[in-house]
């Protein structure tokens, strides 16, 4: 025995219905689609989430939740990353540019700084928003705060 003659398991390998080849075929006529119906018809496609005409998962579960249209999104940073950027480059003014240049924040990101963690620094520092520990923290590091 050798790879030339080897075949697969008998029964194993069917040949394909070949369907809508005409009558003496056996699957000609309605192709095994059957009379009537949406299915039989060409171009029939089913919707996302269709369950044959149950009411569909999406409308019998309840809504719930509010989202507020007007919400405005800042991306938090601690006092603790402020410090180490700090003292990784020698930062006296800590503002989006410079949290930019860091890789921190993106492009269009709002910065609110939090209060997480210690800064011994004296920065500079400009953001969109402060938390109130946050803004005690800098300016009892001798820093001051800039509202942007």
């Amino acid at each position: 025995m050798d790879l030339s003659n080897l075949t697969p398991a008998k029964g194993s390998v069917k040949e394909r219905k070949r369907i809508g080849r005409g009558t003496g075929s056996g699957l000609g006529g309605t192709a095994t689609r059957g009379l009537n119906g949406a299915k039989s018809r060409s171009g029939y496609k089913k919707k996302i989430g269709f369950e044959g005409g149950q009411m569909p998962l999406q409308r019998r579960l309840p809504k719930f939740g509010f989202k507020n249209i007007s919400r405005v999104e800042y991306k938090p940073i601690n006092l603790a990353t402020l410090q180490t950027l700090a003292e990784a480059g020698n930062f006296t003014k800590i503002g989006v540019a410079e949290l930019l240049q860091a890789g921190v924040i993106a492009k269009n990101d709002l910065v609110k700084i939090l209060g997480n963690g210690t800064l011994s620094a004296k920065l500079q520092v400009e953001a969109n928003a402060f938390s109130k520990s946050a803004e005690e923290a800098i300016v009892a590091a001798g820093g001051t705060v800039v509202k942007l």
